[in-house]
């Protein structure tokens, strides 16, 4: 369950790069890793909850945030939640 998620998510991100912005087309590869980094967390770890890998996609975000600069966070974040909302789990 947690792999088709991933997969659906990243897909998500793939299916608007001919449309998207460059801040979108920042924010999908960057939140790109921070997915793929969740899914095989829950995956080694036997979860098979959508809702704990988003916030481990959170909280794996929320860590690396000193990464970032606050305009570049807020726009990874409407991202991430775009894209959660959409696949509305």
């Amino acid at each position: 369950m947690i792999h088709e998620y991933e997969q659906k998510l990243l897909q998500l991100i793939d299916d608007n790069i001919d449309s998207a912005t460059d801040d979108e087309l920042f924010a999908g590869g960057y939140l790109r890793g921070h997915i793929s980094l969740a899914a095989a967390d829950c995956e080694q770890q036997g979860i098979d909850d959508i809702i704990v890998m988003q916030q481990k996609v959170k909280k794996s975000l929320l860590d690396a945030k000193s990464e970032l600069s606050p305009l570049d966070y807020a726009i990874v974040l409407v991202a991430m939640e775009t894209n959660f909302s959409i696949l509305n789990v």
